[in-house]
């Protein structure tokens, strides 16, 4: 446990910063299912503005620290390739 005053704040600050980092990564999953959706419901034009909605999202989480820069990278690019195959 935190002893320091300096180490106790930090211990909130973190508290913090992971409710937000989880309410941040949940919205950008909710993103990435609407896409999945779209794909196994067959329906082109549908997953195609999923995917044109959840693209932003993926890199607002790159700047946010939430996921690396190729890891968002790689998943837009899976999922425009699975679209595209439609």
């Amino acid at each position: 446990m935190a002893n320091s005053p300096q180490a106790k704040k930090r211990a909130r600050q973190a508290e913090r910063r992971t409710e937000v980092n989880k309410a941040r990564k949940s919205r950008i999953r909710t993103f990435l299912r609407k896409v999945e959706e779209g794909i196994a419901s067959g329906d082109k034009e549908v997953a195609a503005a999923a995917l044109r909605a959840a693209q932003p999202e993926l890199m607002r989480g790159v700047t946010k620290g939430i996921f690396h820069k190729n890891t968002a990278s790689r998943k837009v690019s899976r999922l425009a390739a699975r679209v595209k195959a439609m």
